[in-house]
């Protein structure tokens, strides 16, 4: 591979995620010879804060990607379905942060921590995983390795700005409305949001479940590589900004303690354990967001089955559900030389 920095592309930059990706390219001194902000034609010319200036945005084309050999994306799916071959085409390796490319089997659904090997056999495009399931399989990774999952069952307590910008204003208009006894419009969501917990995210599928849920299902085989994990999940919109909390139940082959698993997790790369329960001490979204890590607590014993364990997991859900696991793939691709510099 050259020795030459990779320029990068990073397309829907004006959004929340995108930003964030900008941020944490800066943090982490990312070593691109050249970062360059793509939007629709919408927001194109709009500025965006990169290390101590400002970016121009480009509008997005089809012949944008021309010189440049990493795109991260997080524009939505349809532009992904458009944008990210004709990247390919132009010798770009894309980290796609929709789920335009999630379940394809030619491509690698890849957490830094927990599969970096399927980076390996990359056709041009790499998928980044649902938020939800990122922090979830960075908890439980290690803990399949030492004592091989069975089963999970999964409660998740998701942020709003899991939906975006529009329903982080929904969630603040409310709230003052609210408060001043004023009627509230409930656009972005089917109903309040403030105040109330919505069990729904995404749309209902013919088993019952919501979108969302079986993402999670089969998103986590996936990425683990064992399609025998059995795992059931509900998901819900909460009235929280920033991070995305799950109660996570499991079942595994072999017997751990508590004891077991806080060491294990102690060690786990991306994973900080707060599980203090005597000091109320756990892990909490207020404390949470704009952390890098994975946090777990609340670790205790199933009582109700031989080898169960329960477990409370917070993480970022813009920054490790999205932002910065685009970032760290980008990293390991360099670091595998798995990226031609032009």
């Amino acid at each position: 591979m050259s020795t030459k920095n990779p320029r990068v592309a990073v397309v829907g930059a004006t959004g929340a995620v995108g930003r964030e990706m900008l941020k944490v390219l800066e943090q982490r001194n990312f070593p691109a010879s050249e970062v360059v902000p793509f939007s629709s034609i919408r927001s194109a010319g709009t500025k965006v804060p990169y290390k101590d200036d400002e970016l121009i945005v480009r509008e997005l084309k089809e012949d944008s990607f021309e010189g440049f050999d990493i795109a991260l994306f997080s524009a939505g799916g349809s532009t992904s379905e458009k944008f990210a071959p004709l990247a390919v085409k132009a010798g770009c390796v894309v980290i796609d942060n929709s789920n335009a490319w999630r379940m394809d089997p030619k491509v690698p659904l890849v957490v830094p921590e927990v599969n970096p090997d399927d980076l390996d056999w990359h056709p041009g495009i790499i998928a980044n995983p649902n938020c939800s399931t990122i922090q979830l399989v960075v908890a439980l990774k290690p803990i399949h390795d030492e004592a091989k999952i069975k089963r999970i069952v999964v409660s998740t307590y998701q942020a709003v700005s899991g939906t975006g910008q529009k329903a982080i204003n929904e969630l603040e208009t409310q709230v003052t409305r609210l408060f001043n006894g004023k009627e509230i419009v409930s656009d972005v969501y089917p109903h309040q949001i403030a105040f109330n917990c919505l069990p729904q995210i995404d749309i209902f599928l013919e088993n019952g479940y919501t979108k969302e849920e079986m993402k999670m299902v089969n998103e986590t085989k996936k990425i683990m590589g064992d399609d025998s994990i059995k795992l059931t999940a509900t998901t819900v919109r909460v009235p929280v900004f920033y991070c995305h909390s799950e109660s996570v139940n499991i079942e595994t082959v072999e017997k751990l303690t508590v004891r077991d698993c806080r060491n294990i997790l102690a060690s786990a790369p991306g994973v900080t354990v707060i599980d203090y329960p005597e000091k109320g001490q756990y892990p909490m979204a207020i404390d949470c967001a704009g952390e890098d890590d994975v946090f777990v607590g609340r670790i205790r014993e199933d009582e109700t089955i031989e080898n169960g364990i329960n477990m409370w997991v917070v993480s970022d859900n813009i920054r490790k559900g999205a932002a910065l696991n685009t970032v760290q793939i980008a990293e390991t691709l360099i670091a595998r030389n798995l990226v031609r510099v032009a």
